[in-house]
């Protein structure tokens, strides 16, 4: 079994598609117009917050380690992106989330109703993009993908204040909402590199176990990271009244008491009692747990992809499964 490399920084992961990825910001800044002041206004203030770019990334460096030469992933890269895009602005709405990559959510800094709209903006362009490409099959997978995305989020919804969703209930929704971009991504990159069907499958293994990977180490920074550094509220979750795995590994594991203090706080939302379930969670060993269930999906998606002849843009991808589990942000 082959096992990832020490972690790099992001910068050092994305310097083998350096130039592509200009490609992709340049594609992104361009489809993003419209006639339309707000939708430019919104646009741009999601796009300028930044964000890892994780689902690009899986599509350039899985195409360019199948050796491709064209353009037409640098238009599926930003299609991939919009999608993603579409959600966030979509599930800040549906969370009432107020922060996002250290800043305020565009949902409240322009509205629940621009911000839906816009959403809707990204993703039908995301679609035009794709028709662009001239590629049915790439249709395809986009059109399923954003399909089991949407189940994903409903999926969500009926678990949200559930304190008896299991640990099987919560990794169908993470490999519905999460990890299937992340498939995706990855069998974009080698579809139009023109790989063959096994290697497509190898994509989407590791696109789908790295995906996994960065939900469940999500889930671990929102009861252990620092705002400063997540971009994002620590505690969100439980307020949102969300059982992620740290909270369903203690509900298993923990004491009576507990589990009676976290089935509250996931049925009634309750972040007032954040600092006695955060403790519960790490004395339980829930954070542990939940890393090396990541670390587990981290080394799936590395041995997928270990068929594949070493290159730069391999060790790219070996170093993302690291990246994916070492990371605080």
């Amino acid at each position: 079994m082959s096992a990832a490399p020490q972690s790099a920084t992001q910068n050092t992961i994305i310097s083998p598609i350096s130039a592509d990825m200009e490609a992709v910001n340049a594609v992104i800044r361009r489809q993003l117009h419209s006639e339309v002041p707000l939708v430019n206004q919104i646009a741009e203030y999601i796009i300028s917050a930044g964000g890892k770019r994780i689902r690009p990334v899986l599509v350039l460096l899985i195409a360019n380690a199948f050796g491709y030469r064209g353009t037409h992933h640098h238009d599926l890269a930003a299609v991939v992106e919009f999608i993603h895009t579409a959600t966030l602005l979509h599930d800040d709405v549906v969370d009432e989330s107020s922060m996002r990559r250290g800043r305020e959510t565009a949902n409240a800094m322009f509205g629940n109703a621009a911000s839906v709209l816009v959403g809707d903006f990204v993703y039908s362009r995301a679609f035009q993009i794709m028709v662009a490409v001239g590629n049915m099959r790439v249709m395809q997978i986009l059109a399923d993908a954003t399909n089991v995305i949407a189940e994903g989020e409903v999926l969500q919804l009926l678990n949200m204040h559930d304190p008896d969703v299991t640990e099987e209930r919560y990794l169908q929704v993470i490999r519905s909402k999460t990890a299937k971009l992340f498939e995706a991504a990855a069998q974009l990159g080698a579809l139009i590199a023109g790989a063959g069907e096994a290697e497509i499958d190898a994509a989407a293994e590791y696109g789908r176990s790295l995906g996994t990977a960065f939900q469940l180490i999500d889930d671990v920074l929102d009861y252990s990271g620092n705002a400063d550094d997540t971009g994002k509220n620590v505690g969100d979750d439980l307020r949102e009244g969300k059982p992620t795995l740290p909270l369903i590994y203690l509900m298993q594991h923990g004491t009576e008491e507990q589990r009676q203090l976290v089935r509250a706080c996931i049925q009634n939302g309750d972040e007032q009692h954040f600092d006695e379930v955060l403790t519960a969670i790490t004395h339980s060993g829930a954070l542990d747990y939940t890393k090396r269930e990541a670390e587990k999906a981290a080394r799936r998606a590395s041995d997928a992809i270990a068929p594949l002849a070493d290159t730069k843009f391999k060790d790219s991808l070996l170093q993302l499964c690291a990246f994916a589990v070492d990371r605080n942000h």
